[in-house]
């Protein structure tokens, strides 16, 4: 159960999106997650030279399935049965996007909306 506000919600019902300051691109078969390294751009002044105020995160094959299946309308529920043939029915594989899907809302790549 995920709950927000006092309001418990089944995980597997919650649509997630991506955050409005992540930038997706593709990069053969793997995505890259590019964000800011501050919440405020002045903070970018005080790196040092040749440090990139931008992450970027390739996304391992497993990640990059789930990533592309994050678009606002699938909830967590269609992700997983969406990606059944992605994980060949690996045992356990539900619980595993459940918990990815709960990392990417944890470091705010992603949000989560009902």
């Amino acid at each position: 159960m995920y709950s927000k506000k006092n309001v418990k919600v089944n995980i597997l019902d919650i649509i997630p999106f991506r955050s409005s300051h992540v930038e997706t691109k593709q990069e053969g078969d793997k995505v890259v997650i590019a964000f800011p390294r501050f919440k405020r751009r002045w903070m970018a002044l005080f790196l040092p030279k040749g440090m990139s105020p931008v992450i970027s995160i390739v996304l391992e094959t497993h990640g990059t399935a789930v990533w592309q299946q994050i678009n606002g309308r699938n909830s967590v529920r269609e992700i997983i049965e969406k990606l059944s043939e992605h994980f060949q029915n690996e045992p356990d594989y539900e619980s595993r996007v459940v918990t990815y899907i709960y990392q990417l809302q944890k470091d705010r790549l992603i949000e989560f909306g009902v």
